[in-house]
């Protein structure tokens, strides 16, 4: 799990908004943006190109 400080830092690189934990703790939420980014062994991926879009589920 990531750190509540570092989680509390980290921001959506598209609009710059808080994000959160999705429902099963394995990815990063934006909820502006409708974004979800992995999370890979503890480290959160922050890339736009590695998001995954919850408009196409």
């Amino acid at each position: 799990m990531i750190d509540q400080a570092l989680l509390d830092i980290l921001a959506c690189p598209k609009c710059k908004k808080s994000v959160q934990y999705n429902n099963d703790k394995t990815a990063l939420l934006c909820e502006a943006c409708q974004l979800e980014y992995p999370i890979r062994d503890d480290i959160p991926v922050m890339l736009i190109d590695e998001a995954k879009s919850l408009a196409d589920s």
